[in-house]
C-alpha cells in the first residue's frame, strides 16, 4: 500500500509502468524475448506461445480469457497445450505467423477501460490508449484468427470453439454452454482464486477473475471520469476501432 501523502506519486509511477507494459507487449521483437525470460517457469506463470502450442487464447486484459481457458479445457478429452493470459498483441501476432490456431476475445473499449482503471489504478485515457494499441496491432491479422465478442462468449462460448474447428480444421471438443456447466467453470475459477491468495483484501478483490460487487462499485465511481467531455474524441476513436475489429465478416470462419 502506498505511504500516506505519496498516493499521487505512486499512482503516477504505476501508470508509467502500465503504459510501458502495453507498449512493449504490442511488438513481438520487444516482448517475446522478455516474456520467455519472465515466464520460463510454466508451473508458476502463464505459458508463452511456442512452436508446439496447440491453441492460443488471448484478449486485452479483463476480456474473460480465464473463463474461456477453463471452459475450453473442460470440454477436451485430453490436455491441450494452450498459451494464454499474457494480454499481449505480440503473442497473437507470433501465433498467427507460426500458423497456430488463435482465439481472441474482444471486449468493448469502455468496459475494458473501466476494468483496467479498477485493476491497475490508471487513468481512463491510459486504459483507452492501451486498448487501442492492442487491437490496432492485431487488426491486420484479423482474417487469420477467430474473434469472439465478450458478450457472445458469455452467451455461447461453444460457438467460438465451433468456429475454431471450422477455420483451422481442428477437432477440439465443443463446450456446451449450459447454466450447469457455467456454474462449474465459475467454481473452478473461485478455487483458482483461493489458491492465488488466502486473504481476500480490498486490493485483492481487484485481481480476482470473477465479477464482484466491490469491483462493480469501483467501476461505477470511475465511469464519470471515462465520460468526461475531454475524452469524447478518444472514446469515439476507440469505438470506431471496436466496430472495425468486430465487423460481421470477422466473426465467421473464413
Amino acid at each position: 500500500m502506498a505511504h500516506e501523502g505519496f498516493g499521487e506519486l505512486w499512482s503516477g509511477r504505476e501508470e508509467i509502468r502500465y503504459r510501458l507494459r502495453y507498449f512493449v507487449n504490442a511488438y513481438p521483437a520487444l516482448y517475446m524475448p522478455l516474456a520467455r525470460l519472465r515466464h520460463r517457469d510454466p508451473s508458476r506463470t502463464f505459458p508463452i506461445v511456442t512452436r508446439d502450442t496447440e491453441l492460443v487464447i488471448e484478449g486485452f486484459g479483463r476480456a474473460g480469457s480465464t473463463f474461456a481457458q477453463f471452459a475450453f479445457q473442460s470440454a477436451q478429452t485430453h490436455a491441450i497445450k494452450i498459451a494464454h493470459h499474457t494480454h499481449a498483441a505480440a503473442q497473437v501476432i507470433t501465433a498467427v505467423k507460426w500458423g497456430i490456431p488463435t482465439l481472441v476475445i474482444v471486449r468493448d473499449p469502455a468496459n475494458a477501460a473501466l476494468s483496467h482503471m479498477v485493476r491497475h489504478q490508471v487513468s481512463a485515457a491510459a486504459g483507452l490508449h492501451a486498448w487501442m494499441r492492442f487491437h490496432e496491432r492485431i487488426l491486420p491479422y484479423r482474417e487469420r484468427i477467430v474473434l469472439t465478442r465478450f458478450e457472445d462468449m458469455k452467451r455461447d462460448f461453444g460457438e467460438a470453439i465451433v468456429r475454431l474447428n471450422e477455420k483451422f480444421e481442428t477437432r477440439f471438443g465443443v463446450w456446451q454452454h449450459t447454466p450447469e456447466n457455467e456454474a462449474k467453470i465459475f467454481e473452478q475459477i473461485r478455487v483458482r482464486n483461493r489458491r492465488l491468495g488466502e486473504e481476500v483484501t480490498p486490493e485483492r478483490l481487484r485481481d480476482l477473475a470473477l465479477p464482484t460487487p466491490e469491483r462493480e462499485a469501483l467501476k461505477n465511481q470511475f465511469r464519470k471520469k471515462l465520460e468526461a467531455p475531454q475524452l469524447a474524441p478518444l472514446c469515439a476513436r476507440a469505438n470506431a476501432l471496436y466496430e472495425e475489429v468486430t465487423a460481421a465478416e470477422a466473426l465467421v470462419a473464413a
